[in-house]
Order: C-alpha cells, then structure tokens, then sequence
C-alpha cells in the first residue's frame, strides 16, 4: 500500500474509535481515545512524508480545543464540531483566497503544472472554487447538526464515507459544469 492509501485509511481511525469508544465506553474515554489517535496521526504524517500539511496542523488544534472543551463538559459533542469548523474554515481561507486574486486551487493548479497551454482557464477554475466553497459551508452545516442531533454513529458515517459519497456526487456534477463552461 503506498503512502497516500496509508495516510487515507489512516485518517478514518481516530473517528473509528470515537464512535466504537463512546458506544461502549463513558465519554471520557471516548474523549481520551479520540485525541490520542489524533496525536498518532500527526506522528504518523511526520514520520511517512517529513512534514505535518497545515490542513493537518488546523484539524489537530480543534481535535485538541474541542476534546478539551468536551472533557470539561463531559460532552462528546464539542469534540464532534470539528469538522464542522474545519470546512469553515477551509471555506473562509478559500474564500479569502478568490478575493485578493487567484484561488487556492488555481494556484495549486499552476504550481503543479507550469506549462501555460495547458491550464484550466480562470473562469472555470472561480467557478470550481466557488462551488467547492459553497459545498464546504453547507456540508460542514450538516456535520454540526450532526453532531449536536444525531447519533455518533451518523456522525461518523458521513464524517468518512458520507463525504466520500457526497464528494464523488460534487465532483461528477462539476465536471459536467466544467465541460458546459468550456464550451461557452
């Protein structure tokens, strides 16, 4: 299995063990148990790529924050706002991003590729943030209700596979408004 496969099956054990942890255990330990896994996964992305990405960096601050404010309270469900506050604020930056000029993606795009031929043209590329901003905002909604009226099971269903649906759902429906761009 190659590194990326490791670190993707990787991420879903801390939620994992949440869920299974909270469904037989006090909360505390399901507290415990989540954070502690967290931290492994960050050791764990150090170790295999030599560097920790700063997505990895802001999840593990609120994992830390809100376990925390969950341990106090002796409540799962700060714990369970993380995603929810991590797509916003992915969202916010990439909003922030779009406005002072190029977008994240855009720019990740043109980093990656150098040759100017073959990029994807400006508009399209807005146009793909936009709706990516737009899918975070109302997916990390959905996570926060989630965590506050669901069970921890739900949560973590489409805290893993769930946005893996919802994802490949997105991304099929944005290519076939690339190609329509395109054309225009």
């Amino acid at each position: 299995m190659n590194n990326s496969k490791q670190t993707f099956v990787f991420s879903f054990l801390p939620v994992i063990a949440y869920w299974y942890l909270e469904a037989n255990y006090p909360v505390k330990i399901a507290l415990i148990g989540g954070i502690v896994l967290g931290i492994l996964e960050i050791v764990f992305e150090k170790l295999f790529f030599k560097h920790v990405h700063q997505i990895s960096k802001l999840n593990f601050a609120l994992l830390i924050l809100l376990g925390g404010f969950s341990l106090m309270e002796e409540d799962g469900v700060w714990f369970k706002l993380q995603p929810c506050l991590s797509m916003w604020a992915m969202a916010i930056y990439m909003t922030y991003k779009i406005t002072k000029g190029e977008g994240l993606f855009a720019e990740m795009m043109r980093e990656m590729n150098s040759d100017e031929t073959r990029q994807v043209p400006s508009f399209v590329m807005r146009s793909f943030e936009r709706n990516i901003i737009i899918l975070m905002f109302v997916y990390g909604a959905f996570m926060g209700l989630l965590a506050v009226l669901a069970p921890t099971s739900y949560w973590a269903f489409f805290k893993t596979a769930g946005f893996l649906i919802v994802f490949a759902i997105f991304s099929v429906i944005q290519i076939w408004v690339m190609k329509k761009d395109l054309k225009k």
